[in-house]
């Protein structure tokens, strides 16, 4: 079932077991972030400003570097780009965009400036729309490697989110309100 995004100006399916973290901490505008209830995976939809001066084939993998900056990962050897592709138009609902990219990747991230380094995978979607100067990054956080020493050592992953999951959430994407983008 589709849920509410920005408002109502967006919507998509969001996997089951998703907590809005909204609801327990304060989110920037510009994000709406869900937490599996019982594995330490993450979606994030991001609204944020278009890279006019990036190409679309390299936007994705901007965009990721500037996550793995974020995240204290950007040294070498602490992430990798595993491959970006292109989404048909014809797989997504999302129609405004001029064009959507999926990238997978992996990056090595401490929890809660932890020591411990987790391996998360990180699959990010990339629809573009040049024509409100945004860009609407989706990243999809997978934890596959938890370090002993981290806090997140003691996790489920019973009823963990999948690749598929986050297909959904990505072909269910719609725009109801442009006004978002004012």
């Amino acid at each position: 079932m589709a849920r509410p995004l920005f408002g109502g100006a967006l919507s998509a399916t969001v996997p089951p077991n998703a907590t809005d973290i909204s609801e327990l901490r304060e989110i920037p505008d510009n994000q709406e972030v869900f937490a599996h209830a019982h594995t330490d995976q993450s979606i994030i939809v991001e609204l944020m400003e278009y890279q006019a001066q990036v190409e679309d084939a390299q936007a994705a993998r901007y965009h990721f570097e500037d996550l793995a900056g974020s995240n204290k990962a950007s040294a070498e050897g602490l992430w990798e780009v595993r491959g970006v592709e292109p989404i048909p138009q014809s797989q997504i609902n999302l129609q405004e965009c001029s064009s959507a990219w999926l990238l997978s990747g992996a990056q090595l991230i401490s929890k809660f400036n932890e020591e411990a380094k987790n391996t998360v995978n990180i699959h990010l979607c990339l629809f573009r729309l040049p024509q409100y100067t945004t860009d609407i990054l989706i990243t999809f956080n997978d934890p596959v490697n938890i370090s002993p020493l981290s806090s997140s050592a003691v996790v489920s992953a019973d009823e963990s989110w999948t690749l598929q999951d986050f297909l959904t959430l990505l072909q269910s994407m719609r725009l109801l309100d442009p006004g978002v983008f004012t």
